[in-house]
């Protein structure tokens, strides 16, 4: 055992990431060590990777410079997407002890009998097809939520993405293990899970280390729609050929699930979808989007969109942001096109020039934030839930709505992870929605 040596974790990317970081993390608590907070000083520092934007690649050096300042003699260790795709690369980072693939990461503390600092890194990553069990996990932070992950890896070959050679194959977890782990949360006072996965509509696939699957995503929903105690469940990122018809009306009426989707769109533009290997054309993109509104007219949803894709032109953005301007959605996340090495895109030929990606980019954050600002409107108001999150943000407490709009009022730690039932009032200058209360504490 490890009584009195200290780790600290940090994490790049998405909620998928968070959730590995948190089981990661009690494995190592179980192994006798205490976590302490990244700047603190530790004996080990985890640095959780992702390979999807250029800037976590350029952020991880920063990060491991950062732990080397607190503790020169610490023991670093990077694992996660980057780590499995560049690991040499990662090793070669000056500090950097041990570098560990996407099937070593949950064997961590295996790892750990030598803690001696390393002059080179040292490397265990597996060829990505060996990557076919699956690890579940969930992560509850100081949050009010917690991250549920279901499903890992993908089998789409969208060509500018890295994520099956960082993640390998579709595989999920069994739907016993995904409501024992929403059960166990639930006992913890956490109001809100949020499932996350790479691909979470293709949830059922490889439940039993193969393709055969007994379930799919609908059942899952339909399962944990039934869990006692969770006061809201929230449906992360879905792809659009996935959400089918019958998810969607069951949201509508279930007890739990909230109405807010987050759907990929990546582009506008059927040529370039095509080109991006998507597996769905704009029409389904509208279908969908018009299914929600129909059946859920105060559904908030969300869009991920990616601009300079090689090929790009003008005209062909424009048809992007046309498309989106004239959909009635709520926000969007955009990405600029980055090239990834070992991806079909980077070798394609009208690779669009930085400037004009930037450019572009820029126009669609502005798109996003006249969303925005239409939804909340639209808002103003209605009578909804919100659940208070746990940070005072410069004297405010913060709260989300089912469907998504943040709420702002003044800090009170009575309101800390409790929901009620507000009327929206008014938008304030920095964008929050300031409300009034409809009724008492529904729940403490």
């Amino acid at each position: 055992m490890h009584e009195n040596k200290k780790v600290a974790f940090y994490t790049l990317g998405c909620k998928l990431n968070f959730s590995e970081t948190s089981t990661i993390a009690r494995s190592f608590e179980n192994e006798g060590f205490s976590r302490v907070e990244f700047n603190e000083e530790a004996d080990i520092y985890v640095i959780n990777t992702c390979s999807v934007t250029e800037n976590a690649d350029k952020r991880f050096k920063t990060i491991v410079k950062q732990a080397q300042k607190v503790n020169s003699d610490a023991f670093v260790i990077a694992i996660g997407c980057y780590a499995q795709l560049k690991p040499e690369e990662l090793a070669d980072v000056n500090g950097v002890d041990l570098v560990l693939g996407a099937t070593e990461k949950f064997k961590i503390t295996d790892y750990l009998n030598d803690l001696s600092k390393n002059d080179m890194g040292e490397v265990h990553s597996c060829e990505i097809e060996e990557a076919d069990f699956y690890v579940g996990s969930y992560s509850i932070g100081d949050r009010t939520r917690a991250f549920l992950k279901v499903q890992d890896g993908c089998d789409y070959k969208c060509t500018y993405c890295t994520i099956p050679l960082a993640r390998g194959i579709s595989r999920s977890d069994t739907l016993e293990n995904v409501l024992k782990n929403a059960k166990e949360i639930s006992e913890q006072n956490i109001k809100e899970i949020v499932l996350t996965g790479v691909n979470i509509g293709d949830y059922g696939k490889g439940e039993f280390g193969n393709k055969r699957h007994e379930h799919t995503f609908l059942d899952l929903v339909k399962a944990l729609d039934e869990v006692n105690g969770i006061e809201r469940l929230r449906i992360s990122s879905i792809e659009p050929n996935l959400l089918k018809n019958e998810t969607i009306d069951f949201v509508a009426q279930s007890n739990t699930f909230v109405p807010h989707f987050h759907i990929p769109l990546q582009s506008g533009s059927d040529t370039l979808l095509k080109k991006m290997k998507r597996r769905y054309m704009s029409g389904l993109y509208v279908d969908r989007v018009t299914q929600i509104k129909r059946v859920m007219p105060n559904a908030c949803i969300g869009v991920d969109v990616i601009v300079g894709f090689p090929g790009e032109t003008d005209e062909l953005f424009l048809e992007t942001y046309n498309f989106l301007n004239e959909l009635d959605i709520s926000y969007l996340h955009v990405f600029t096109y980055s090239e990834r090495d070992n991806t079909p895109a980077a070798e394609m030929e009208g690779a669009v020039p930085l400037k004009v990606r930037k450019k572009r980019s820029k126009m669609l954050r502005g798109l996003s934030a006249k969303k925005r600002r239409a939804f909340y409107e639209s808002q103003l108001g209605n009578t909804l839930e919100v659940l208070f999150e746990g940070e005072n943000k410069e004297g405010y407490i913060h709260g989300f709505t089912e469907n998504y709009v943040k709420v702002k009022m003044p800090w009170d730690p009575s309101y800390v992870n409790t929901l009620h039932q507000v009327t929206l009032s008014e938008i304030d200058e920095d964008g929050l929605v300031r409300f009034n209360f409809a009724s008492e504490k529904i729940t403490a």
